[in-house]
């Protein structure tokens, strides 16, 4: 596939990813949240194992590597999507969009905290930034904390769930393929919240009598935002590189915006407007994508002048 062709279906995924809001919104309208969530994943880890397989890139896994991705499951599948399901059920499409915008600054953070990376002024300056973006976000203009909802803070879970993850994912996938690390994650988180769904949401026959509309969400929620979308993902970090890749995940809050204004009828406000932009700006900071084009750009005009 050319660089060109990639950064382009990057760009749809992102479109879709921002979009995914909205729908997963629509789905725990109409059904059990948790209950929902799990079917969704489940039909997206069936997908992914059936590509494996068809390609034949699907191999055995140690006992230990299973024990990891079982801890990387808990986290990144149950524990996030858990947190998003309960999430959008009390608050808006719109700030869940924005305030997961900050996934890639939180993964940042705690590969501070348990990778060693390096805090510098520019990464500093950029997690206050963001974290003056979700104050506006949470705000919504009542001028007091009181605009600070329940649901916002499980969204907040659901960052938190999805970063602790991508730092152990980071650790597993040095002897593991991560397409297949994702398929089964995929499957093992969607059983935990099957459980989880059985113990607090009573699930009744007449819940499944929804709209046709409402099934095609599903499915394409489940199949090409989830499923087929992170088997993009992790197949242009690996062709691309994962600094150059995570600059598309600044445009999924935008999307999100659009998405929950086009299919939710929500109002987008003034200080969600101003708290994505300072999210943007403080992912581009706090994550050291900026930093990293600068010596990108240093690099090559270094062997430029040495070619001269």
């Amino acid at each position: 596939m050319s660089r060109g062709l990639l950064y382009i279906l990057l760009f749809l995924l992102m479109v879709i990813w921002g979009f995914n809001v909205s729908a997963i919104k629509i789905l725990v309208t109409y059904f059990p949240p948790v209950f929902i969530q799990g079917v969704r994943v489940f039909l997206a880890g069936l997908v992914v194992i059936v590509v494996l397989i068809l390609s034949k890139r699907f191999e055995r896994i140690s006992r230990k590597n299973i024990l990891g991705i079982f801890v990387a499951a808990l986290f990144g599948v149950f524990g996030h999507h858990l947190f998003l399901a309960l999430g959008l059920t009390l608050t808006t499409g719109s700030n869940t969009g924005l305030i997961l915008g900050l996934v890639p600054l939180f993964t940042s953070i705690f590969a501070m905290i348990f990778l060693k990376e390096v805090l510098t002024v520019a990464k500093a300056i950029g997690i206050l930034a963001a974290l003056s973006g979700v104050y506006f976000i949470i705000l919504k203009g009542n001028g007091s904390v009181s605009g600070f909802s329940l649901g916002d803070l499980f969204i907040f879970g659901a960052v938190i769930t999805q970063a602790i993850s991508f730092i152990l994912i980071k650790k597993l996938t040095t002897n593991l393929d991560s397409r297949q690390m994702t398929g089964i994650m995929l499957i093992l988180g969607s059983l935990m919240m099957f459980g989880f769904s059985f113990w607090i949401e009573p699930v009744e026959i007449s819940q499944f009598q929804q709209p046709v509309y409402v099934w095609i969400v599903l499915l394409a929620s489940a199949v090409f935002a989830t499923g087929l979308g992170h088997m993009l993902y992790n197949y242009a970090i690996q062709q691309l590189g994962a600094g150059s890749t995570a600059i598309f995940i600044n445009l999924t809050p935008f999307f999100s915006l659009l998405g929950s204004a086009l299919f939710l009828g929500e109002k987008i406000v003034l200080e969600q407007l101003i708290g994505f932009i300072l999210i943007v700006f403080g992912v581009i900071l706090g994550t050291g994508m900026l930093e990293g084009s600068f010596r990108s750009l240093k690099r090559r005009n270094f062997s430029r002048s040495l070619e001269r």
